[in-house]
């Protein structure tokens, strides 16, 4: 199993993003997919979760200009960025959360680096 993030890059402040986290392999029974964010030294932090449900959750800091998405035919997820600041420059990581045949498993992307200059 793979996740691949992409859609990271440099962007002024005010601009907007769209990230991008497509699955390769097989996952079973996903619960939740999602993006955090982390910056050197600093522990890794929730961006926005999506749920199979249907439910989504935003940290404080990105509600109203993050949104999450999923495709969920394509185990994909996206994060549209939008108002982009300077204090939202960090890698971002997408993730995935499964439970299959009562087993919890977390997948981790790889990274993509979000730079938002002021």
């Amino acid at each position: 199993v793979q996740l691949q993030a992409s859609g990271g890059g440099l962007v002024q402040a005010g601009g907007s993003l769209r990230l991008s986290c497509t699955t390769s392999g097989n996952i079973f029974s996903i619960v939740s997919m999602g993006w955090y964010r982390q910056t050197p030294g600093k522990q890794r932090e929730l961006v926005a979760t999506a749920t199979s449900g249907g439910s989504t959750t935003y940290a404080d800091s990105v509600k109203g200009r993050f949104t999450i998405s999923r495709d969920i035919a394509k185990n994909t997820a996206y994060l549209q960025m939008d108002s982009l600041k300077p204090e939202d420059t960090a890698v971002y990581y997408c993730n995935v959360r499964s439970r299959y045949r009562g087993i919890d498993r977390t997948y981790w992307g790889q990274g993509t680096l979000v730079t938002v200059s002021s």
